[in-house]
C-alpha cells in the first residue's frame, strides 16, 4: 500500500524547520547507507546527533502522533527517529534504484526496528526544485511522488525505489521507517479500508448505531488477531 498523508506539518512549521536545518552542517549521505545503496546515492544528510536534527525529529514524531491518517494506515509499533536528507542540483543529487535495509537500530540503543514501512516527509516546495521525484516500483507498476512541503508518503519498505536527479534547486526531506503492529501489507490495507468505512458510516448514522458498533468490533477483533506487540 502506498499512501499520501497530507498536512503532517503546517507551512509555518515547515518554514521554521527549514531555517534551522538549512543552517546546520550537512555531511555525505552515505554515512547511513548499506553497501547496495552506497553505490547509487548522491546526497547530503544531517548527522543524527546534531541538536538541530534531534529537535526537528522530535517535532515530527509529535506531529505524527497527532495525525490520524498516519496512525490508521501505519498502525505503528516503533518509529525510527526521522533523519534528514538534501539533494542539490549543484551536486548532481540523486538516489538510484535500491531497497531499504530490513532491520534498523535506534541510535545509541540496542533497540531494533523491522522496517515494514518507509516514509518520506517533504520539506521543500515542489516549485522550488525540478526532478527529485520519489519513484516506487511495486506489483501495480511504477509510481512517481512529489508532494507539497509538509506532506508525507508511506510505502512498503520492501519496494524498490529511487529519487530522480534534481536538476534545479534543492530537495529537502525527512525520512524514516516504521515497524507496524501489522506485519503484512495486505492486512494493513484491509484494516485501513475497514476503518475508513466505519468512520464514514458513523458520520452518517452516529457512533452509537448498532451496525457501527458491530463493525467497530470486527475491526478490533481483526487487529487483535493480527497484531504483533
Amino acid at each position: 500500500m502506498m499512501l499520501a498523508v497530507p498536512g503532517v506539518l503546517g507551512a509555518d512549521r515547515v518554514a521554521a524547520l527549514r531555517a534551522s536545518l538549512d543552517a546546520a552542517d550537512w555531511v555525505d549521505g552515505n554515512l547511513t547507507s548499506g553497501p547496495q545503496a552506497a553505490l547509487a546515492k548522491r546526497n547530503r544528510q544531517l548527522p543524527e546527533h546534531l541538536p538541530e536534527a534531534q529537535a526537528a525529529a522530535n517535532e515530527i514524531l509529535d506531529a505524527l502522533g497527532r495525525t490520524p491518517l498516519f496512525i490508521a494506515a501505519a498502525l505503528p509499533l516503533k518509529v525510527l527517529p526521522p533523519l534528514f536528507n538534501r539533494y542539490d542540483a549543484a551536486d548532481g543529487g540523486r538516489f538510484g534504484l535500491h531497497v531499504d535495509n530490513a532491520v534498523r537500530f535506534v541510535p545509541r540503543s540496542d533497540v531494533r526496528i523491522r522496517t515494514d514501512l518507509s516514509a518520506t516527509l517533504f520539506l521543500a516546495d515542489p516549485a522550488d526544485y525540478d526532478g527529485g521525484e520519489l519513484v516506487v516500483e511495486d506489483l501495480f507498476g511504477t509510481h512517481a511522488v512529489k508532494l507539497a512541503a509538509g506532506d508525507l508518503v508511506l510505502y512498503p519498505a520492501s519496494s524498490l525505489h529511487r529519487v530522480t536527479p534534481v536538476t534545479r534547486g534543492v530537495r529537502v526531506a525527512a525520512f524514516f521507517w516504521v515497524q507496524s503492529m501489522i506485519r503484512d501489507d495486505a492486512d494493513r490495507r484491509t484494516l485501513l479500508e475497514l476503518d475508513r468505512a466505519v468512520q464514514a458510516l458513523a458520520v452518517d448514522r452516529g457512533q452509537d448505531d448498532a451496525e457501527v458498533v458491530r463493525l467497530t468490533g470486527i475491526y478490533h477483533n481483526l487487529l487483535r488477531r493480527w497484531a504483533e506487540i
